[in-house]
């Protein structure tokens, strides 16, 4: 899956959910980094991210473009979107509250947090969801109607 496609598949999920959007509160400074953000959702997040990853974007990546999804995803280093990411694609609610318990006793730093969300929600399960949840095209229709 390219960025571009993932890209797709982020902009028809849900941009506010309860688990992630109670993890984003609960995180070390998140109040006053949800106020201070670009973005109101993780969703935007995301979308601006991948919208800039064929160039060094807002963060200054060092390798930008030729990446596929997977690579995305395993070098986010934001816990937020990870979480927001698992639980849209309909992650079982059980495993969301384990990654939110793991990253909340990771510590503060992000990376920690971030590498304690993939360890429940690897890429492959992630991409698994997302698959299943797309939108088929069926005799040139959208889901069958």
């Amino acid at each position: 899956m390219t960025p571009n496609q993932l890209a797709r598949l982020i902009k028809k999920l849900d941009p506010h959910l309860p688990i992630s959007d109670s993890f984003e509160t609960e995180m070390p400074g998140g109040r006053a980094e949800q106020k201070r953000a670009w973005y109101s959702s993780q969703r935007q997040h995301w979308l601006g991210w991948l919208t800039e990853y064929k160039g060094p974007g807002a963060y200054d990546r060092k390798e930008p473009g030729g990446r596929d999804a997977e690579f995305v995803y395993n070098h986010i280093v934001n816990p937020k979107m990870l979480i927001w990411l698992a639980e849209a694609v309909g992650a079982p609610r059980g495993r969301l509250l384990r990654a939110k318990k793991a990253a909340l006793s990771a510590g503060p730093r992000m990376q920690a947090m971030s590498a304690a969300i993939r360890g429940e929600f690897p890429y492959s399960y992630i991409e698994t969801l997302l698959k299943a949840n797309a939108p088929r095209r069926v005799s040139g229709t959208r889901n069958g109607s």
